[in-house]
């Protein structure tokens, strides 16, 4: 595994943009993207904007084939600053919209909710080019990602789907809380 800098950010944004496209169930995603015929458009904003909140308020580690990522977010590093502010205001213009920014935050205030108590990592999102799922590069990712953040924090994230939660759960992490609040099922999960 690479940790990512800013000069990964396009291979960062291919990576999840070409991982979620395709992706048209009811997730987090299309959830906070636009419906409409730029949808394209709008996941890779929604991904160019994860990706600079992960570089600067985390951490990004690519495949030593660069096929996949894993973004974490810092909870005692993240803050609002001018510049997240305008980043955020980007999005809502770029990828969510005005009419749906009351949804996006009821979602977010759900997320929060769960959120531990105490200072964490928050795996925000990992994707792998469609090509080469279930080839391991996912998992030899996030194994190697794990053993590097071993003890240091518990591990956060929050993910909709039965495989992904699965997934999850192989690599050690525990299921705390679900709901169906939403269009689709939300599974939060947590290692400590």
């Amino acid at each position: 595994m690479k940790k990512a800098t800013f000069k990964d950010q396009n291979t960062i944004i291919n990576i999840l943009h070409t991982t979620f496209i395709t992706e048209t169930f009811p997730n987090s995603i299309n959830f906070v993207a636009k419906k409409d015929k730029k949808r394209s458009q709008s996941i890779y904003h929604l991904m160019k904007y994860q990706c600079k909140m992960a570089l600067r308020f985390g951490e990004i580690f690519l495949s030593d084939d660069q096929l996949g990522c894993v973004l974490f977010l810092d909870s005692e590093k993240k803050k609002t600053t001018f510049t997240t502010l305008l980043w955020d205001m980007e999005l809502v213009i770029r990828c969510i919209g005005i009419s749906s920014i009351y949804n996006v935050l009821k979602r977010e205030k759900i997320l929060k909710n769960n959120h531990p108590k105490i200072p964490f990592l928050h795996l925000w999102i990992m994707g792998t080019l469609p090509k080469y799922r279930s080839k391991g590069i996912g998992t030899k990712l996030l194994s190697e990602v794990l053993a590097y953040y071993k003890n240091e924090k518990p591990i956060y994230l929050e993910t909709t789907t039965e495989r992904n939660r699965n997934f999850y759960i192989k690599l050690g992490f525990k299921v705390f809380n679900e709901t169906h609040v939403l269009d689709y099922p939300l599974y939060f999960l947590l290692k400590l």
